[in-house]
């Protein structure tokens, strides 16, 4: 058995009561992975007196941070289409001119696993470095049952190779490929419903996702998707309200989804509804701040409805290439007006119960996974504060 115990530092632990849960003079004693004990370092139980001490010379601790909206598994890249918007093509113009998730598709399906997960370990390996002990990924830019069962491999393969949790969402319903023109309900019969089926049998999914928009799928098709995801057991989840108002969050809310993601055009019903059903609002800066949009989600309904805001990177090849979840926290801040707590809770208490994780990770208490980050820090508001500077002096756990 592995015991050890941890001293001399402050605790964030992310539980509530003072801001940012925070202790003074605590000790954290970690068995065999697990969180053992969290008690004063003047009261330690007879039993840890012989432990192995890890003295942590006053640093911060915090959970170990939480990515739990990413697109990191990709091919190709769309450095040329940010060139192109600077210039001042719109999105039609790039879209004929072969870009958007077309283009992410064509080199999604053209890449091997290998390659797959190639291109994809130094986004993780940057994520790892800034304390990350858990990434979401999504399938979503092979759209056809072979290239989405290749992207869920490849993001569990990631999950062997690097001391990090990988939870994967099964994202069929992200865009319509040129062979669906104009076919969308044929291409969720044929494709989406089928392979998650698949997906779920070969234990590569976690959850199901969709894009309930516009230029998307609509929530009557939505609907086909979340009852496949309830028969197969599989959570659900939702991209909404990121450019258009079409009622996704609610109607995802209704359908009992753990989160539902982007929500610049929420309104209050759409609040309401996630506040009644417990679903997490995951916010997305990065992709707000990439595409130079204006509408903010609306922050102060969601705290007034006490809906828990989680932030993530949504790490892809377009509308996101941000891959710091420590920026990310920044740009909440700074674009979306929260917090540094609401911050730190965001990658950590809330962006676990958006994964339906919060038995196992996010807080720092007894009968949790003993995933933490420890900082060349002294306040906890110092890991949103800083741009570009990464404190991480130690990250504990995250293995699988």
């Amino acid at each position: 058995m592995t015991t050890r115990l941890f001293v001399n530092m402050r605790l964030a632990t992310m539980r509530g009561g003072a801001p940012y849960g925070l202790l003074e003079g605590h000790a954290v004693g970690v068995e065999n992975g697990r969180i053992a004990l969290v008690a004063p370092e003047g009261e330690l139980p007879s039993g840890w007196h012989g432990a192995e001490r890890v003295d942590l010379g006053g640093r911060l601790v915090t959970p170990a941070l939480i990515d739990c909206h990413t697109h990191i598994v990709f091919g190709g890249n769309r450095a040329r289409e940010f060139e192109m918007r600077l210039e001042g093509a719109s999105y039609e113009e790039i879209a004929r001119a072969g870009g958007g998730i077309v283009s992410t598709m064509s080199a999604t399906r053209a890449a091997s696993e290998d390659e797959l997960v190639e291109s994809a370990l130094p986004r993780i390996d940057a994520l790892i470095a800034e304390g990350v002990s858990t990434i979401e990924i999504k399938s979503g830019y092979g759209l056809s049952v072979e290239h989405e069962l290749k992207m869920l491999r490849a993001a569990r393969r990631l999950g062997e190779m690097r001391p990090v949790r990988i939870v994967t969402s099964w994202l069929a319903a992200h865009a319509l490929p040129p062979e669906f023109k104009g076919r969308a309900d044929d291409y969720i019969g044929e494709v989406v419903l089928p392979g998650m089926t698949q997906a779920k049998a070969e234990g590569l999914a976690d959850a199901v996702d969709g894009f309930c928009e516009g230029i998307a799928f609509s929530p009557d098709q939505m609907q086909r998707v979340f009852e496949h995801a309830q028969t197969l057991g599989l959570p659900v989840k939702l991209h909404a309200e990121q450019l258009s108002n079409l009622g996704g969050a609610a109607f995802a809310a209704r359908h009992g989804a753990i989160s539902a993601d982007h929500l610049e055009y929420l309104d209050a019903a759409g609040v309401n509804a996630m506040a009644e059903h417990g679903t997490v609002a995951v916010l997305l800066p990065g992709a707000f701040y990439t595409l130079r949009e204006t509408q903010l989600p609306p922050v102060q309904l969601l705290r007034e409805a006490g809906v828990p805001i989680a932030v993530a990177t949504d790490c892809n090849p377009g509308s996101s290439p941000l891959a710091s979840l420590l920026l990310t926290m920044n740009m909440a801040c700074t674009l979306f007006r929260m917090t540094p707590e609401e911050a730190l809770a965001g990658v950590t208490r809330n962006a676990a119960a958006a994964l339906g994780l919060s038995e196992e990770i996010g807080t720092i208490e007894q009968g949790k996974a003993a995933e933490l980050a420890v900082w060349n820090a002294g306040e906890p508001a110092e890991l949103a504060y800083r741009i570009g500077f990464n404190p991480l002096h130690l990250r504990i756990g995250g293995e699988n």
